[in-house]
């Protein structure tokens, strides 16, 4: 186990800073190690995400808020990621016929194959960080960082 002292070679403050620094390293790491996961399908991970929440609604449409709500980057450009989605023919749009302002969305038999396909390697990338870290450890750090959020 690489130290964060060490992968950064420096001494830090206290605790809090390198706790600071470390979760923004790690979380680059993460990010980094999911972007080449991503890398053949030409999505993003915003729109990874979007088909992943779309995939969970088992077939059933959703409407934008609902999608904005389960993102874990809630950026404003979802209706912009989501247009590339449908561009591509991953996403289904589906107006509301009583409130034509309302979008709903569906993922498409496309998308659905396209996340399908891409199951094993995200299992395959979340073994190789379970390898590190014990249940309890990743139970503990999972408390740790809702409480940090909270």
């Amino acid at each position: 186990m690489v130290s964060i002292d060490r992968e950064l070679n420096m001494e830090f403050k206290n605790e809090h800073q390198k706790l600071f620094l470390n979760l923004l390293f790690t979380s680059n790491w993460l990010r980094h190690m999911d972007q080449e996961r991503l890398r053949p399908s030409g999505l993003s991970p915003q729109q990874y995400n979007i088909l992943r929440i779309l995939r969970g609604a088992n077939g059933r449409k959703m409407n934008m808020g609902s999608v904005l709500e389960r993102m874990l980057d809630r950026s404003p450009n979802t209706t912009r990621l989501t247009d590339k989605l449908i561009a591509k023919g991953l996403v289904l749009r589906e107006r509301c016929e009583e409130d034509r302002r309302v979008v709903y969305l569906r993922i498409s038999p496309k998308g659905s194959e396209l996340i399908n396909s891409m199951d094993q390697e995200t299992d395959r990338m979340i073994a190789e960080v379970a390898r590190k870290l014990s249940p309890a450890e990743a139970k503990a750090l999972n408390q740790a960082l809702d409480k940090l959020r909270g």
